[in-house]
């Protein structure tokens, strides 16, 4: 077992990890990244991303993930290929993780940038499709079926707040609920059923995702969740949204989570309840979950691990009063 000592540690990559290496090492925390289980996050398995700032053209996920990596590590950080499996955050800074390799990980600051993933269907030709018709984010894909036929798969505030944002984009969208009423909150509600462009299909689950000739999606396999009886349905893109699930397991009992299993910060900040621990991207954020959104909370957690650092050094040099 290899002890390493940092004063910045972040657990977790993508966006939000890589952001806050960025910062850190530059304000010469000499930060440690753990990347985890899947070093980069959702982006390493997002194809074309049109939409984070500073590219005239479609990039793909996994080279910008593995650019922000480079430039993270020419600043300073070192990345540690690990997955941490225990972590103790009692009696405040330093901190302590566990990695499953058994190497131990202490830092004056912790990062946590753990992010989350969506929730899949989990039929046959799902992960096979994906970025070849299926999709979990309308707001990151939506663009590329402008003009064409979608379908939204839930019944949440998730499902209905996409099928609303795709007719920005299609005039003909389907929102396919399991159910013959929505879960969602009864505003979204009225604006989706006051929209000309959207047709609920109820009782009705996806069996199958179906290829077409071209590779791509050709049409759904529908099951009614009443008659048991099967039916198609052609659409040239098929967004599931039956939520996210945050990596929070390793927190749960020593960090606030909401009931989503959300890390609560303080509201505008990424600051946890324990002063010294930060978390950045979609650990906490249930709401926007984009690379951009990431990337900038894991700016402001660099920013005020650095100012977390300054006070304590600062009050580490006050002499004690005398007696």
């Amino acid at each position: 077992m290899t002890t390493h000592k940092t004063r910045m540690l972040i657990v977790g990559s993508g966006p939000a990890g890589y952001s806050a290496a960025i910062y850190g090492a530059r304000a010469g925390m000499e930060p440690i990244v753990v990347q985890g289980l899947q070093p980069g996050g959702q982006l390493t398995i997002t194809t074309d991303v049109e939409n984070y700032p500073g590219f005239e053209d479609v990039i793909q996920g996994p080279w910008l993930m593995e650019q922000m990596q480079k430039q993270a590590e020419h600043v300073g950080t070192r990345m540690m290929w690990d997955t941490i499996v225990e972590v103790d955050l009692e009696g405040g800074s330093p901190f302590k993780a566990i990695g499953d390799s058994g190497d131990e990980y202490i830092g004056d600051v912790l990062v946590i940038a753990t992010g989350a993933q969506a929730k899949w269907l989990g039929v046959p030709g799902e992960q096979e499709l994906g970025g070849k018709g299926v999709s979990a984010c309308a707001t990151c894909d939506g663009f590329f079926y402008r003009g064409k036929k979608v379908a939204v798969i839930g019944g949440g505030n998730t499902a209905v707040e996409e099928a609303l944002y795709l007719t920005n984009h299609s005039d003909d969208v389907t929102l396919i609920h399991r159910r013959d009423e929505l879960r969602s909150e009864k505003i979204l509600q009225d604006r989706l059923f006051a929209s000309e462009k959207i047709t609920p299909l109820w009782n009705k689950t996806v069996e199958r995702f179906v290829e077409g000739e071209d590779g791509k999606l050709h049409h759904l396999e529908l099951r009614d969740t009443q008659t048991g009886e099967l039916s198609t349905l052609e659409v040239d893109g098929a967004f599931v949204a039956i939520g996210h699930a945050p990596a929070t397991e390793l927190f749960k009992g020593k960090l606030p989570m909401d009931d989503g299993g959300y890390l609560l910060v303080e509201p505008g900040t990424p600051k946890t309840e324990i002063p010294g621990v930060f978390a950045c991207g979609d650990v906490m954020d249930h709401t926007y979950r984009q690379a951009v959104t990431a990337a900038g909370t894991g700016c402001m957690a660099a920013l005020d691990a650095e100012r977390f650092l300054a006070t304590l050094e600062h009050a580490a040099k006050i002499p004690e009063p005398a007696e």
